[in-house]
């Protein structure tokens, strides 16, 4: 897709004659107001990196990023804005369209959306609108604002160490062998694998009773850890294996986990990381979970979680003397409590 900046065209007569005759006497609706008051607001020029010189012609990606601003504020599907760049005439004047113009396809709005994230301009759509907006006097600084944090649960189950242990290697066992299953027939006795990680590690399972069992599984997790990841990476085997995302997660959490070092003859041990001796990760590099890897062990007060933590600002200022007052044709309201 090729790009060839151009400034937006008029508002032409005809919509503009029906828009606004549709609109009738009353205020007309918020996307002509954007049109009227700010004109083009993005310009092609601010999108230019994001496009070729060559191939075939695209839509224009001022008019697009305008169509998501819209898509966004009236919370639209791709598929309900291409409908409203279709058939509603206030889109159309907004646009600057003709009325028989058909607008474009659904997938245009994710290719345009994809190319804007995938050269860093994200955020040009948002500086351009406030730049306009604060040059019109519709915005400004000043009051209070306040931040404040709230837990959101991973959809994950919450595993202990020794649990998370175990659940990574058979992650990464399950993903191999789907994969790679001649591989793993070669180079794993599938028998005492299957023994040991058939099952996934989940409500029903069961932990040694002892401490000294649990101890010496957690050692076992671990040497299993580090002998699958020595078979993938070793020579032999394909390269393509250590992309896989399970192998990766399972180099991570067992670097994370357990040290390799050896005892008085020499000999290599694998041992499980003491917080004390150690020392572990913290906790905002930690892994929780194979199939969550954005999720973390997080606390706050009395208050214990795995996932994640939701950020709230918000503005805040004292009532104004006339927030209660009541307007003319309408009903008073309480005080604002923002």
């Amino acid at each position: 897709m090729s790009l060839r900046p151009e400034e937006w065209p008029e508002v032409p007569e005809a919509t503009a004659r029906v828009a606004r005759a549709v609109a009738g006497r009353g205020a007309p609706p918020l996307t002509m107001r954007v049109r009227d008051e700010l004109g083009e607001l993005f310009a092609d020029a601010e999108f230019v990196e994001a496009f070729g010189r060559r191939g075939r012609r695209g839509w224009s990606p001022g008019r697009l990023a305008m169509v998501t601003v819209l898509q966004m504020a009236e919370n639209l599907s791709d598929r309900a804005a291409v409908q409203r760049v279709r058939f509603d005439l206030s889109w159309k004047y907004c646009l600057g369209l003709e009325l028989e113009d058909v607008g474009f396809d659904a997938s245009v709005l994710s290719e345009f959306r994809t190319r804007v994230a995938g050269h860093g301009l994200e955020e040009r759509v948002l500086d351009l609108l406030v730049a306009a907006l604060k040059e019109k006097g519709l915005v400004k600084a000043g009051g209070k604002q306040r931040t404040d944090s709230t837990h959101v649960l991973a959809a994950v189950r919450e595993l202990n160490r020794l649990e998370l242990a175990g659940e990574t290697v058979r992650a990464a066992l399950e993903a191999l062998s789907a994969t790679a299953p001649n591989w793993v027939a070669q180079v794993l006795e599938v028998g005492e694998w299957n023994r040991r990680y058939g099952r996934r590690i989940d409500a029903y399972w069961r932990p040694p009773g002892s401490q000294t069992q649990r101890d010496q599984l957690a050692v076992d997790y671990g040497r299993d850890a580090v002998a699958l990841l020595r078979a993938v990476y070793h020579p032999a085997s394909p390269v393509w294996l250590r992309e896989l995302p399970a192998v990766q997660t399972l180099r991570q959490i067992t670097v994370q986990n357990y040290l390799i070092t050896t005892d008085s003859n020499g000999a290599e041990v694998v041992k499980r990381r003491e917080a004390d001796k150690d020392g572990l990760p913290p906790g905002r590099i930690r892994l929780t979970s194979p199939y969550d890897l954005d999720a973390r062990y997080g606390t706050k007060e009395d208050l214990h979680w795995t996932g994640y933590k939701l950020h709230i600002s918000e503005v805040c200022r004292p009532p104004r003397p006339d927030d209660g007052a009541p307007r003319p044709g309408r009903r008073a309201r309480p005080p604002s409590r923002t």
